[in-house]
Formats: structure tokens, C-alpha cells, sequence
């Protein structure tokens, strides 16, 4: 057996930590004149692009951020909100995306939970300043106006963005992560019960997922991106790191709008977006007019529900392909996909898309999705029937949950990370969900948790007992619908309940209907949630 000591451990001459941040270096360095960032009249360059996070990355340093401290932003699909993925992990900081959907309450929560010392915001958001400064006073708050944002916002931020940048004094003062270990991101779940849980992302992740995304799409150099997603969503399933690498065009959005994205689309001769099923479906269901003279192929990736056969029929139609991935916020976004075949432009549109519909396979640079039977950790038979947990494992998992060692310990039992998804495994190695295991809404590409809705529900006076359940939607994926049973000798109208579920959560997660009436329960008093959403299907169906 040969000896493969070289007499020489890893040294910065043959080892570099993997990060997304060199993407940046690199692009700027070889395409630097190439356009980065279109934002209705900004044409910014890669070179430009990398002097800005090198400024915001050395502007954070001046005002304390060091490695592992928390840099908040509550941004649109902007061009800030792109240098933002750089210019805070350079900083040596992680980077929190704030889900501008939460109410203010949830963005509390999140921005106290992860000690961010920074939050760059958007003027958009200027209503939610004074409630957070009460709760986090020394919050280092960054205004940013966007040029296509609300005008004449009063001065409300310790800063205004382009001043911040402009105060950088060496723009040579940025740093490598230590180790590719080192956290560069936190995202904050939905929740299932309780608070949500906040995901840390490691820059080695992060690198990967980039370079796995270009490999699921056969991603040439120089595509155009429609920043359709959120980029709070899993930083944008890591596009913005995806485009960086392949030397790309970011085409910001800040609010999605049908015949706007379509413009876009046509204008800039847009390659790729990715959204949820909504999405697709409102740009399939768009008049023709709006349409009219897209004359060129464009991909798309769809996660959560997958597109209904008549959404598919008619993106194929405007010639745009459709692929469905999954993942979670614990994977970086899409770590799995449904790998189309040739041979599958042989089948009907709807023998399509019901292959379309399954989850797929694990990413080529993730290492492992299985379904097991989580009780003894033996793989399912590849029945298509036989059903177990969906569980993943290798580069694309998450470090694990920011002060929650034993949800952390739990989530990697065995080696390997639980989704909580329950589905399937065919002959052809594909999986495919059938069930949540804890009853999780997609609703809009957004994830509701029935037990959240179901305790507001039951919070009001009126309410003795109550069941959550997901009903399919044509427009939204999913929609919560809400079972309800009065107390004796109390009154309660649809429309008041609705009304009090507005006041405490977010709109999107309240329900789309309120069935009243005795809940179905087994012997031992359990609520009968199969029996619901048969029930739930039959009241959507007549709406």
C-alpha cells in the first residue's frame, strides 16, 4: 500500500474555504463591464456591483460588525437586498433575511432571537421602525430608498443606505470566512408550533447549493434572472449567488405583478425565474395580449404544490419549461428535483404532468434522499405505496437551529436530516409527498402551520373546539380552512371569526372559510383531521 503522505498538511497554497463570496471576485474580475443588476432605469455592472459590497461590507465594519454578528435586512427584490448577500458575510457577519410578509410582532421576534446589530430596511417598511426601536433600542437601523420604492418617506433610519456606503473608508476592508464552516446566513422557518426556529446556513452550503443550481439547469453563462422569488425565501433557493457564478443578469422585482413580470420577460429576453405554483399559475393565466411577442424558450422551477395539469399545458404552450423541485428551509431551498426524461415528450399532457408532480431525486452535489420508516430507520419498498418519512443528507443540510441544541439533535437523528414529510418511493428511485407530518399549509409558496391558526381560532370566546386543515387551491397551492364548534349558548357569524383571525395573524394565513359545526373524533376524543379535509374539499368545491 503506497504511502499519500506528502510530508505537508493543507496550506493556503493547495486549500481555500469554499464560499459564495468568490463568485462575486471572480465575475467582477473577468466580466467586471458586464451587466449585473437591471432595476427599472439602473444598469449596474459586475464591477460596479463588487465595489458596492466591498463598500457596505467595510461601512459594517466601521460600525462594529465582526465575525458571527448578525446584519438584518427587511428588503424587497432590490439591488440592495443583492449586495446585501455579499456585502455582510464579507463583513464576516450573517446575513438575516426578514420575511417582509411577517406582521411586526414576527419580525420582533426574529431580529431579537438572532441579536441582530444592524437592519438595513426598505422605506416600504418605515411604519415598522418605531415599534422595533421601542423593543431594540440600540438597533443600528439603515434607511433604504429604493428608486422605485414609496417617495417622500420621512427620515427614519441611524443612517440612509447610500451614505452609509459612502462612508466607507477602505474598501479594502473586507475578510474570507475563517472556515467554510462558518455561518454566512440565518433564516427563519414559518414555525410549526410555537416561535420559528432560525436556520443557520454555513458558507460551504451555500457555495454548493450555488454550483448545484447550475447543474439542475444546465445554467450557460450569462443568463438573465427574473428575481420572481423572495429573496428572503432561503436567500432566494441561493440564486443570487447562482448568478454571480455563471456572470448573470438580476432582474429586480420588487412586488410580482402579471403583466409587469411578463414585460420584463419580453424586454430583457429573460432565461430563468423560479417561483411558487401562484406564480406560474397567474403568468399561465394571464391574457394573451400580455403574452404576446415572447418568441423565446424560458425555465422556470416551481417547489411546493406542483402545477396543475392545465397551468402546465399552457406554460408548455408559451414555451415555458417547467421543472419541480424540492427542499425546505433547512436545505437551502430545492435539494431535490424531478429530473425530466426525452422519453416523457412521448406521454400526454396529463401522464406529464403527473410525472412532473413528484418530488424527484437528491441534487447532483447533495448526497442522499430516502424514504424511511422512521420508527426503525429501513427504507421503504419502492412500491409507490409504501409510505415513510422523506430524509435528506450531505452539504446542502443547514449547521442546525440557532439556540436549540435539542430541535437540532432531533432534526438528525440517525445520521440523517428528518423533513417531517411523509411520501413515497417508485421503482425509478422518485419520491413523492403524500402527507405532512405535522400538518404544514403551503399556501402562496408560504408555509402555515394548522396548530398556529388553530390556537388563534380557539382563543376566540366563542370557540370550543377547532381543526385546521389544507384544501387545494387553484390560485394559492393550499388554503387553511377552519372547522369550528361554538360553546353552548354562543353566537358566532363566519364573518367575525374571520375578522378576529385578521387581527392576530398574518393575512395569509387566515383561513379561506369557516365551516361551523360538530367536529368528527374518534373513540378517544381525537379530532378525525382525514375526515375534514374530506369535508374541507366538499364546502371549497360549492365556493
Amino acid at each position: 500500500m503506497a504511502d499519500f503522505d506528502t510530508g505537508l498538511a493543507r496550506n493556503a497554497a493547495n486549500h481555500a474555504p469554499l464560499t459564495p463570496i468568490d463568485y462575486l471576485k471572480r465575475t467582477a474580475e473577468v466580466y467586471g463591464d458586464k451587466t449585473a443588476i437591471i432595476h427599472g432605469h439602473l444598469r449596474q455592472t459586475w464591477g460596479k456591483t463588487y465595489d458596492r459590497c466591498r463598500q457596505l461590507a467595510s461601512a459594517l465594519r466601521q460600525v462594529g460588525i465582526g465575525r458571527n454578528d448578525t446584519v438584518a435586512v427587511l428588503l424587497p427584490n432590490t439591488p440592495a437586498m443583492i449586495e446585501a448577500h455579499f456585502g455582510v458575510p464579507m463583513s464576516g457577519g450573517v446575513l438575516c433575511a426578514l420575511n417582509i410578509r411577517l406582521d411586526v410582532e414576527g419580525l420582533i421576534f426574529c431580529l431579537q432571537h438572532g441579536e441582530a446589530k444592524v437592519l438595513l430596511v426598505d422605506s416600504e417598511f418605515a411604519a415598522y421602525i418605531p415599534r422595533i426601536k421601542t423593543h431594540m433600542p440600540t438597533l443600528n437601523v439603515i434607511q433604504v430608498n429604493d428608486l422605485l420604492g414609496p417617495v417622500d418617506v420621512a427620515h427614519y433610519g441611524d443612517d440612509e443606505y447610500e451614505h452609509f456606503l459612502a462612508r466607507a473608508r477602505n474598501t479594502d476592508d473586507w475578510v474570507w470566512p475563517d472556515d467554510e464552516w462558518d455561518a454566512i446566513a440565518l433564516n427563519y422557518t414559518s414555525g410549526t408550533t410555537g416561535n420559528p426556529k432560525g436556520v443557520v446556513y454555513h458558507h460551504r452550503g451555500a457555495a454548493i447549493n450555488a454550483l448545484s443550481n447550475i447543474l439542475e439547469w444546465d445554467m450557460a453563462k450569462f443568463p438573465v434572472y427574473l428575481w420572481t422569488l423572495p429573496l428572503f425565501h432561503c436567500n432566494g433557493w441561493c440564486f443570487a449567488w447562482t448568478i454571480a457564478a455563471r456572470a448573470g443578469v438580476n432582474v429586480c422585482l420588487r412586488k410580482f405583478e402579471p403583466k409587469l413580470c411578463l414585460d420584463l420577460i419580453r424586454e430583457h429576453q429573460v432565461s430563468h425565474y423560479c417561483a411558487a405554483p401562484i406564480v406560474h399559475a397567474a403568468l399561465a393565466h394571464a391574457p394573451e395580449a400580455q403574452k404576446a411577442g415572447i418568441e423565446h424558450s424560458v425555465k422556470g422551477l416551481v417547489a411546493g404544490a406542483a402545477p396543475p395539469e392545465a397551468v402546465l399545458a399552457s406554460m408548455e404552450q408559451m414555451d415555458f419549461d417547467i421543472t419541480h423541485v424540492y427542499g425546505l428551509t433547512e436545505t437551502y431551498g430545492p435539494s431535490a428535483v424531478c429530473v425530466a426524461h426525452e422519453e416523457w415528450h412521448d406521454l400526454s399532457i396529463s401522464e406529464r404532468a403527473s410525472m412532473k408532480a413528484r418530488q424527484g431525486m437528491r441534487g447532483s452535489l447533495q448526497a442522499g434522499l430516502q424514504v424511511f420508516h422512521e420508527e426503525n430507520m429501513t427504507a421503504v419498498c419502492a412500491d409507490g405505496e409504501d409510505m415513510g418519512e422523506l430524509m435528506f443528507r450531505g452539504n446542502i443540510v443547514m449547521k442546525g437551529y440557532l439556540k436549540n441544541p435539542e430541535a437540532t439533535q432531533k432534526a438528525f437523528a440517525d445520521g440523517w436530516f428528518h423533513t417531517g414529510d411523509l411520501g413515497v418511493q417508485y421503482a425509478d428511485g422518485y419520491v413523492q409527498i403524500k402527507d405532512r407530518s405535522k400538518d404544514i399549509i403551503i399556501s402562496g409558496g408560504e408555509n402555515i402551520s394548522s396548530i398556529e391558526v388553530e390556537d388563534v381560532v380557539y382563543k376566540h370566546p366563542a370557540v370550543m373546539n377547532a381543526a385546521v386543515v389544507a384544501v387545494s387551491d387553484e390560485k394559492w397551492g393550499e388554503v387553511p380552512v377552519a372547522f369550528v364548534e361554538i360553546k353552548p349558548d354562543a353566537s358566532l357569524t363566519e364573518q367575525a371569526l374571520l375578522d378576529w383571525c385578521r387581527e392576530h395573524l398574518a393575512r395569509f394565513k387566515v383561513p379561506k372559510k369557516i365551516i361551523f359545526g360538530e367536529l368528527p373524533k374518534t373513540a378517544t376524543g381525537k379530532i378525525q383531521k382525514f375526515e375534514l379535509r374530506r369535508l374541507a374539499k366538499e364546502h371549497t368545491s360549492r365556493i
